[in-house]
């Protein structure tokens, strides 16, 4: 006679015990459980990740702040840029992608945390001014004051001059320029990734 299936069993394991499991499939995952907080449906290509590091100095001192690393494919390309991966300060909104964090990059510190209250999160966490932030939030899904605040909360916490990285889908600028507040420059469009992409770095003049 066939066993019965135990319907008690759950439906759905933890993503970390299925190490087989792609991050594409975490994202998607991620972004259906709650698509506010989760700003792709994709990680960032190499091609991205590669752009947006691009734009931060590993020879400035002090830590990197980046905000919403998902599965850390941004993290990589820090790293290969030169960041000491104890330099580098994620945080990350997904109680899973910190453990999976945790576990690709032991000598980061993984604060899974809220990004949008920045001074909150990080209070007393960093150990000097940050030679830069790196996000990958959705921005867009937050009023413009919330994010104009948010980007000088980062300022805030880095050296003077030094950038807020974002990439966005979008043609428009995901944080609305200030002239002689918030200043922006952007990349081309990074055609590998999925969808195509582009980087704007913001600076406090």
């Amino acid at each position: 006679m066939l066993q019965s299936h135990d319907h008690r069993r759950p439906l759905q394991k933890p993503l970390l015990q299925k190490p087989n499991l792609k991050d594409e499939v975490r994202f998607l995952q991620s972004w259906f459980q709650n698509p506010l907080k989760t700003g792709a449906v994709a990680p960032s290509s190499p091609a991205l990740a590669k752009m947006m590091a691009s734009y931060l100095d590993p020879k400035m001192d002090g830590p990197v702040i980046e905000l919403g690393p998902g599965t850390g494919p941004v993290t990589k390309a820090l790293i290969q840029r030169g960041f000491a991966p104890e330099r580098l300060f994620l945080i990350e909104y997904n109680p899973e992608f910190c453990a999976l964090l945790r576990l690709r990059y032991p000598g980061a510190t993984v604060i899974n945390g809220d990004a949008y209250q920045l001074g909150k999160t990080l209070k007393d966490r960093l150990p000097g001014k940050a030679a830069g932030t790196i996000s990958s939030l959705p921005l867009f899904t937050m009023p413009e004051a919330e994010r104009h605040r948010m980007v000088n909360e980062a300022f805030d916490l880095s050296h003077p001059g030094t950038p807020f990285v974002q990439f966005t889908y979008a043609v428009v600028s995901p944080v609305p320029l200030l002239p002689g507040a918030i200043e922006g420059e952007r990349s081309p469009r990074v055609w590998r990734n999925i969808p195509p992409a582009r980087v704007w770095a913001y600076r406090r003049p």
